[in-house]
């Protein structure tokens, strides 16, 4: 299964664990939301900062239609070499990690009375 693939190319990074999401799966890296994984294909969190990397080394984001719509998530695939071991992945895993902690924490929800 190309889950347990990329959990195990990430796993240099830190404590990876999967959770089933809109038809694919969400990656979390020590409880940090770094990859999706959506018709087989990995895709690592980018931000502003690590976009420009991903771009240089042909990667592609993830887009996906909604309502008639196209739309580009901050995620986006990995070179082909990283695919091939967790050394080779580990630099591209550091630029996702580094993103998902420099994005804003969401609002924590109201406590019910």
């Amino acid at each position: 299964m190309m889950i347990d693939h990329y959990i195990e190319l990430l796993s240099t990074l830190g404590s990876i664990r999967s959770r089933k999401m809109f038809g694919g799966h969400g990656l979390y890296c020590d409880g940090w939301f770094i990859a999706i994984v959506a018709y087989d294909e990995l895709y690592l969190k980018t931000d502003e900062q690590t976009r420009p990397l991903f771009d240089q080394a042909g990667c592609h984001p993830f887009v996906f239609e909604a309502r008639g719509k196209r739309a580009e998530m901050k995620y986006c695939s990995v070179p082909e070499e990283a695919l091939e071991s967790p050394r080779e992945m580990r630099p591209w895993a550091e630029l996702a990690l580094a993103a998902a902690m420099r994005q804003p924490a969401k609002k924590k929800p109201r406590k019910r009375s």
